[in-house]
């Protein structure tokens, strides 16, 4: 295994802290704990220089806000600071930490930029340097101490070529001419703010079946997975591992009366029965004698739907994008998402111009193809072109 330093006292942080400011470049990785636990938390941050491998046990230290001193680094303009897929890093560490971030390179973002057909780390560092990562810890319990070699293993091989790897990714950036892409990216998502996702009151309705079943029924499975977050927050640990969304939709169907019934109910343990048949039942009886009122339209994904002559502009674009991805070498999506697309639909531009105020669009991808997708909405329209010649009326 790679050497590395393991960091679990505050003085030895706040040391290593004042060393990673005089860094030009760091790499970065974090673990957290959320397949395992209700309140999940950042549980190792892996730091490694262009000589050097840290592992920050921020358990140790007394929890994740005493990484306190690593902030200057992460907002300093002077310390680039490497990810790869950097978006649930950043999300957990302004969280927990109240981290800002200035100078950032994701090695993910680039590599999709670059039309990668594989993006995953592990990949890249087999394509970039021939060398085999450990993939195998993904799923650890990185709450749980002390921590195996292979989990360690698999943690340093995180940051350990990461600084490399941004380095070749750059320069292919160059070459294609879009590092500017890249940077405008990477502004982009340090710049983003999340909102408390707190608890999802109609997270029932998405539970697959929900919205097939009567009304009496999808009061018992309301009520049911009211129980279930409950026991989770109470335990800490996620729902998923206390009921099972099909173990709660077989216990809506079966409506158990007493504990003899739960008990034939796939997916109800004897440990269930005992530590939750009371109020399982419980929340049947409830759910049956208040069943259930009319279903609340769901709120959809936020976009507009299409009329008639916006959804002939939106195959125009499509059929735009797919010849455009293609000559660039690029996944279609990550050259412009449908919901971006979606909107150019709506605006009809006359130019590029027309495009910049739409939230949607990334600068880069205004500033570059604005006034070509503007000018493929004026042409014929995609599908006549393409239609075989025998399904076309002639002219009389």
């Amino acid at each position: 295994m790679a050497d590395y330093e393991m960091i679990d006292s505050q003085s030895r942080l706040e040391e290593l802290a004042k060393e990673l400011a005089k860094e030009e470049i760091v790499a970065v990785d974090t673990e957290a704990d959320s397949f395992y636990h209700y309140f999940d938390k950042t549980c190792l941050v892996q730091v490694a220089t262009k000589r050097n491998a840290y592992v920050i046990d921020p358990l140790a230290l007394g929890g994740p806000a005493e990484l306190a001193p690593l902030g200057p680094v992460f907002s300093s303009p002077d310390v680039c600071v490497v990810f790869h897929a950097a978006e649930y890093d950043i999300f957990v560490l302004k969280r927990d930490c109240g981290f800002t971030f200035a100078n950032l390179f994701d090695t993910m973002v680039s590599s999709q930029l670059l039309g990668y057909s594989a993006i995953g780390l592990a990949a890249l560092i087999e394509h970039h340097f021939g060398l085999k990562i450990p993939k195998d810890e993904q799923r650890s319990d990185w709450s749980r101490r002390p921590l195996t070699e292979k989990q360690l293993a698999y943690a340093v091989g995180d940051v350990l070529y990461l600084i490399r790897l941004a380095k070749s990714l750059k320069k292919e950036l160059k070459k294609a001419g879009r590092l500017e892409w890249a940077e405008q990216d990477f502004a982009t998502l340090v710049q983003r703010e999340w909102t408390d996702r707190g608890f999802d009151k109609q997270g029932y309705l998405r539970i697959k079946g929900a919205r097939k079943l009567d009304p009496d029924s999808l009061g018992v499975l309301h009520q049911l997975y009211l129980v279930r977050d409950a026991r989770a927050r109470e335990v800490d640990r996620p729902p998923f591992k206390v009921l099972g969304n099909r173990t709660l939709l077989e216990i809506t169907e079966a409506k158990p009366t007493k504990a003899e019934d739960l008990a034939r109910i796939k997916g109800v343990s004897d440990l269930i029965i005992r530590r939750m048949g009371a109020e399982i039942i419980a929340a049947v009886k409830k759910g049956q004698k208040e069943s259930h009122g009319p279903i609340p339209k769901s709120e959809g994904n936020g976009r507009r739907r299409m009329d008639r002559r916006a959804d002939r502009r939106l195959t125009q674009l499509k059929h735009w994008r797919s010849g455009k991805a293609s000559e660039l070498k690029m996944d279609p999506g990550v050259l412009c998402p449908n919901a971006a697309l979606e909107s150019i639909a709506w605006r009809n531009p006359d130019s590029g111009a027309d495009l910049e105020e739409l939230p949607e669009l990334k600068g880069w991808f205004v500033r570059e193809f604005g006034d070509e997708v503007a000018a493929a909405l004026g042409g014929p329209e995609a599908p006549e072109a393409e239609q075989p010649a025998k399904t076309r009326r002639r002219r009389s």
